[in-house]
């Protein structure tokens, strides 16, 4: 068939060969949608007085490894055999590493264990916390540097973003990996430790909080200990970031999912109202990527 032209063409596309499906989480139609942007931070190609926060590509000692829905319990203790650069296997007989599954951050939606090489251990790779410490000083590429430390934390939230450079050059940074620790907002420990109200815990007033309170910087940012490695993207600067099917985002009709519920790639149609204006906001999307903070079934981005 051919790719419909007009938007009565695709209306009869659709109906022909997809038949709908109303997504329901616990039996409860009710869900979150929330808008995702591109970040454009302001930075340099090379480390400066005012970039000094760098953005790292994957580590050189970070290895990523499959993990067997039968240890998903996280309690054995495995061996494992590096089989790549980044990458390596559960290898019981041949294994040249030991990992004891207590120690990493595994549940029963893990496929894969973050970690590095330590003596004859495998262990855990390191926290965001850590990282900012400096546990990967010369250890990683590095794609870029920052100028803010806060707007970097957004952009690892939204996995992918442009650095734009003092000449005018922008940097097209997409995600590649992470460390595999469990995301945690740091706007509910802001509001627990009573530094911003509940209501206040938006992007913008965590930004400003941190802005007007940089003597909690380190504390907070370090409660989050998932962290974000990123590659540098090919193609025109003009381009979308790269969602989880590693095409470009359409702006607006794009949707992170959890892939545990729907499938990638899937169209859906969503029927919820505007945040601003609250008039209904009703279209098609495609789901194209996913989100360390899209969890559920009735949950888009």
């Amino acid at each position: 068939f051919q790719t419909p032209v007009h938007s009565f063409q695709a209306k009869q596309f659709f109906e022909r060969y997809f038949t709908p499906w109303q997504v329901a989480g616990n039996g409860s139609l009710a869900g979150t949608v929330t808008g995702y942007y591109e970040p454009v931070l302001k930075g340099d190609d090379r480390r400066t007085a005012q970039a000094r926060f760098p953005i790292y590509g994957i580590p050189d000692d970070f290895i990523s490894v499959p993990l067997p829905a039968g240890l998903r319990s996280g309690k054995a203790l495995v061996r494992i055999r590096q089989t790549g650069k980044n990458s390596g296997t559960i290898d019981n007989t041949g294994g040249t590493h030991t990992a004891d599954l207590s120690r990493f951050p595994i549940t029963a939606r893990t496929t894969a264990i973050k970690g590095r090489f330590e003596g004859s251990r495998f262990l855990p790779y390191h926290t965001r916390n850590q990282i900012n410490g400096g546990a990967l000083d010369g250890k990683a590429p590095i794609l870029g540097y920052a100028e803010d430390p806060v707007e970097l934390f957004f952009m690892h939230i939204q996995g992918s973003g442009r650095l734009k450079t003092p000449s005018g050059k922008y940097i097209r940074i997409g995600y590649a990996d992470k460390n595999e620790h469990p995301y945690v907002s740091i706007g509910r420990y802001m509001a627990d430790k009573g530094y911003l109200k509940l209501g206040q815990t938006s992007m913008q007033g965590i930004k400003s909080y941190m802005r007007q309170n940089p003597q909690r910087l380190a504390e907070v940012l370090g409660q989050n200990p998932s962290y974000i490695f990123f590659r540098e993207l090919a193609g025109s600067s003009n381009d979308g970031p790269v969602g989880a099917l590693g095409t470009p985002l359409m702006g607006e009709y794009a949707g992170a999912v959890d892939r545990h519920y729907i499938t990638l790639g899937a169209p859906l149609f969503v029927a919820t109202a505007h945040p601003v204006t609250r008039k209904a906001l009703n279209r098609l999307i495609m789901a194209q990527d996913t989100g360390s903070a899209i969890k559920g079934a009735v949950r888009v981005d």
